[in-house]
């Protein structure tokens, strides 16, 4: 493949290792992570001073990238906190408990709407959309908070994202890369995403249950170190909060309406919700709070991105670490791998891939393996153009399968990197429900092993 790997691959395998086993071990990964980012850069450029100052460099490049995220969290959690305080949600969610009675229910009905609403607009406005109406209802049916953000991560992150069958970016991508029709790739898929999506989703349901049995599960999120709910005040009369109970869905209704109609998608469906709920916010402080209502707006304003940056704090400097191996490094570090470097994550993928034996079974193994080590980046996309080119390369050695390469390598690098396992790209999902991204990613791990083995294994069967 020509791909020339230096120290600095070697040094970011390394500390890739250390994090992993940090994070098994429950130990914070933040120190292990700032160290990695100034040895890569010391080793990359010989400058002490630019190397300290590649650290924070990093930090600003983490937190630009994440920022989208972290507003739309920071806005939802404020407005759902006047919901709550007005006592709104409670008449919103009271439909909901018709349906989701029981924790069973619970988990397949939110991930089921999860996977079906990403179909359309990707994940991330979908968990916005879905969170702040249904967590109550599931907690209240005896669905841990750590149930739901699973629920909506495996179906929506996981699921959705990776079979992308409406929108088809993803597909687009490996298919262009393959050099093959991407209606080949979504087909060769169906099979591969049934069997990832629901092996993946019964072990974690499975899992769950058994815990909730032992008891070992809080029932409420508690990630901002509190388990204390907000009660609702007397601000609004009855015939108020069944008027705005009324509103709000019709308003997010149209955000999808909209959506569709102007073919809104990822960034812009995501800012549609967001722009929506700051009105929602600015309009219940006004008729709430009367007089007193530009006070409360700005101090629900506070409330909401304290508990956003309280959620991303821990995370951006790992996020920081693993940008270095895409287009961060350029970016934060300068030009310093070799010309014909793809970034140090691709690099690795292809190198991997140049030095297996060209098999059936090794290949399947191989696209499985590449499209998780590309995925480690936290984006997912990032890497299935290679996982392309890899499928396509192996399947024109082996005679066959170039599709179904493609697609296997394209769901192991979006169920890790877009994802399920990184626990940045899964910050949305857990932060609205306020557990640990760090835990969920924990829960996460067992069940979507299993699920790229059993993938995998399929994928050698249909070859």
């Amino acid at each position: 493949m020509g791909i020339e790997l230096t120290a600095l691959h070697w040094i970011y395998v390394a500390f890739i290792v250390l994090i992993i086993i940090f994070m098994v071990k429950r130990l914070d990964t933040s120190l292990i992570s700032i160290v990695g980012i100034f040895v890569i850069a010391f080793v990359a450029t010989g400058d002490f001073i630019s190397s300290i100052s590649g650290v924070f460099n990093s930090f600003i490049y983490a937190i630009t990238e994440l920022l989208s995220t972290i507003l739309i969290i920071s806005i939802i959690v404020a407005m759902s906190r006047v919901l709550t305080k007005t006592g709104i949600n409670e008449v919103m969610i009271a439909p909901f408990t018709k349906i989701i009675k029981n924790p069973t229910l619970g988990f397949w009905t939110i991930g089921i709407l999860m996977m079906v609403i990403s179909w359309f607009f990707w994940p991330s406005p979908a968990v916005a959309l879905l969170g702040a109406v249904l967590l109550p209802v599931a907690i209240r049916a005896g669905l841990p908070a750590l149930g739901v953000a699973m629920a909506m991560n495996l179906f929506g992150h996981g699921i959705a994202l990776s079979s992308d069958f409406i929108i088809q970016g993803a597909p687009k991508l490996t298919a262009d890369a393959a050099g093959i029709p991407v209606g080949d790739v979504i087909t060769a898929s169906i099979p591969l995403v049934i069997t990832m999506g629901v092996v993946t989703t019964a072990v974690a349901f499975y899992l769950l249950k058994r815990d909730m049995k032992r008891g070992t599960i809080p029932l409420v999120g508690t990630y901002d170190n509190s388990t204390e709910q907000e009660k609702p005040d007397d601000l609004l009369s009855m015939r108020q909060k069944k008027i705005f109970a009324l509103l709000i869905p019709v308003a997010f209704l149209l955000d999808v309406v909209a959506m569709s109609v102007f073919n809104l998608q990822g960034g812009d469906a995501t800012a549609l919700v967001g722009g929506t709920s700051v009105f929602i916010l600015l309009l219940l402080c006004v008729v709430a709070y009367r007089k007193k209502g530009l006070d409360q707006t700005t101090d629900y304003f506070i409330k909401g991105f304290q508990f956003g940056f309280k959620v991303f704090g821990p995370v951006i400097p790992i996020a920081a670490f693993f940008y270095l191996g895409d287009a961060g490094f350029l970016t934060i570090i300068g030009e310093h791998l070799p010309e014909s470097s793809h970034g140090i994550v691709n690099d690795l993928g292809m190198g991997l891939a140049a030095i297996v034996p060209l098999t059936t079974e090794i290949a399947a193994v191989t696209l499985t393996g590449v499209g998780a080590i590309t995925g480690l980046d936290g984006s997912g996309f990032s890497g299935i153009s290679l996982v392309g080119s890899i499928g396509s390369l192996f399947g024109t050695a082996i005679g066959e399968g170039t599709a179904t390469l493609t697609a296997l390598g394209q769901i192991a690098a979006i169920w890790v990197g877009g994802g399920t396992l990184v626990p940045w790209a899964l910050i949305p999902a857990a932060a609205i429900c306020n557990v640990s991204p760090f835990e969920l990613a924990r829960r996460n791990l067992v069940p979507v092993v299993v699920g790229l083995i059993v993938t995998t294994i399929v994928a050698m069967f249909i070859i």
